[in-house]
């Protein structure tokens, strides 16, 4: 399962067309797990916005956990309970994204890519995490099946948010051959 997707992503030209658009794809579940303080109401506006946009292709849920759960005032001890609250939420069978700034840089026609082939490795859910100050704990990066970045700059939780739910409708867009995507 790993290794058929993370290869299809290898393979997939960057800024290409996508391989799957206006075919028929099998929409999983997405699952967006994200650590960190409470939102502003801005930020969770557009997020809200963005489900909306994308409940007309798959089903997503917003899932937000409180950075620093224990109150630490070790980094590492933070980074640990913060990793046990994420990989706590996943299941067995979930196909997990991983966002980090060390990840595989990736296009939005191989983010679509991602999107689709995720419905062919017989995941029930598509889940994508997103770390909190101090990044992912050794326990997730040990569960996921793919990282990726964003950017190569860094990103806060919320701005990373942003970003991700609009990857993830355009993505939607251009698997149905939509004109959002140019």
């Amino acid at each position: 399962m790993i290794t058929a997707l993370s290869t299809a992503l290898s393979a997939s030209p960057s800024g290409g067309r996508c391989k799957y658009t206006g075919q028929s794809v099998r929409a999983v579940p997405i699952r967006v797990l994200t650590v960190g303080k409470k939102r502003s109401r801005g930020v969770q506006l557009l997020v809200d916005e963005y489900i909306d946009k994308l409940k007309n292709y798959c089903h997503v849920e917003d899932v937000q956990l409180r950075s620093n759960p224990r109150n630490a005032r070790d980094p590492k001890a933070q980074i640990d309970d913060e990793d046990v609250a994420v990989v706590n939420l996943l299941k067995s069978d979930d196909w997990v994204v991983m966002l980090d700034e060390n990840g595989k840089e990736i296009s939005s026609e191989q983010m679509a890519e991602l999107v689709a082939d995720a419905g062919n490795t017989g995941a029930s859910r598509l889940s994508f995490c997103i770390g909190g100050p101090y990044g992912h704990g050794q326990k997730l990066r040990e569960r996921a099946n793919l990282s990726i970045k964003l950017s190569s700059m860094v990103l806060n939780h919320q701005i990373a948010l942003l970003v991700l739910m609009e990857q993830l409708y355009r993505s939607w867009t251009i698997l149905k051959g939509q004109k959002y995507h140019h």
